[in-house]
C-alpha cells in the first residue's frame, strides 16, 4: 500500500527530474506487482536516447538518498501513452474537471 509520505517521495523524485527534463510525464505511481516493498513512478521518457540515460543516472542518484534517508525503495519505470495520445495522468485530469 502507498502511504502519504512515499506518494509525497515519490512526486518529489518526479519534481526533481521535471526541473531538469521538461518533457518527461508523470504516468502514474504504482506499487510494483514483481518486487515486495518497491514503488514504482511511471514515467512518459525523453525522446532523445541520451537525454533519458541522463535521466535515469539522476533518478538513481535521488532514489539511493530515498532508501537511505527513509527507507522507501523508488524506481522509475518507462510508460507509454494510451492511444488517444494521452498519458493515464491527463485523462484522469479531464475526467476530474469535467
Amino acid at each position: 500500500m502507498i502511504n502519504f509520505k512515499v506518494k509525497e517521495l515519490s512526486h518529489k523524485l518526479f519534481e526533481n527530474l521535471k526541473q531538469q527534463f521538461p518533457e518527461i510525464e508523470l504516468v502514474d505511481i504504482t506499487e510494483s506487482p514483481v518486487y515486495q516493498n518497491t514503488i514504482w513512478v511511471r514515467l512518459i521518457m525523453p525522446d532523445d536516447e541520451d537525454r533519458e540515460i541522463n535521466l535515469r543516472e539522476m533518478s538513481s542518484e535521488i532514489c539511493t538518498d530515498i532508501l537511505l534517508d527513509y527507507g522507501y525503495s523508488i524506481g522509475i519505470l518507462s510508460a507509454v501513452k494510451s492511444s488517444n495520445g494521452l498519458s493515464q495522468s491527463q485523462l484522469m485530469m479531464r475526467t476530474m474537471h469535467s
